[in-house]
């Protein structure tokens, strides 16, 4: 796997390893990866984990109402299956509102293609995002301990 495009997520339930995919939505990828080098994702839980469909994390303030301070980014839809391990932006209505929230699918999520941008897909550690702390928001939500791009550790 290319260092570069890896992205190592150390979960409060254990790592996850995420291959990035630039050939489907390289802002998107930027993005992740320019929010990973800040330190923003370091600290910020899933607000929203929902069984047999998908955890929800990225937003700084927890509440699933915030992003980064950066602008929104223009939707790179494909015809990328949402199934088990996909790595997808959340937004709201709006398709071009995606900031810095994503989301991990649990299962096939398939009602979504075409209209949510899939930027990577966990390739080791799905057991850590299945063991997040249901809730809409959890009681005691899970975290990301810290965020890395592969490239960038030693």
């Amino acid at each position: 796997m290319d260092p570069e495009n890896t992205l190592i997520l150390t979960l409060d339930t254990g790592p996850v390893t995420i291959k990035l995919r630039p050939d489907l939505a390289p802002g998107h990828v930027e993005r992740i990866k320019e929010l990973t080098r800040e330190g923003f994702y370091d600290g910020v839980v899933f607000h929203r984990v929902i069984d047999g469909f998908m955890a929800q994390g990225g937003d700084p303030t927890g509440t699933g109402t915030s992003g980064s301070d950066k602008p929104n980014l223009k939707a790179e839809f494909s015809r990328e299956p949402h199934v088990r391990g996909v790595c997808s932006m959340a937004r709201t209505s709006a398709p071009h509102s995606a900031n810095s929230q994503f989301f991990i699918c649990f299962d096939d999520a398939t009602f979504l293609d075409g209209q949510y941008t899939v930027w990577g897909e966990v390739v080791e550690g799905m057991e850590a995002v299945d063991a997040l702390p249901k809730g809409e928001p959890p009681r005691s939500p899970g975290k990301i301990v810290s965020a890395r791009v592969a490239a960038d550790v030693a």
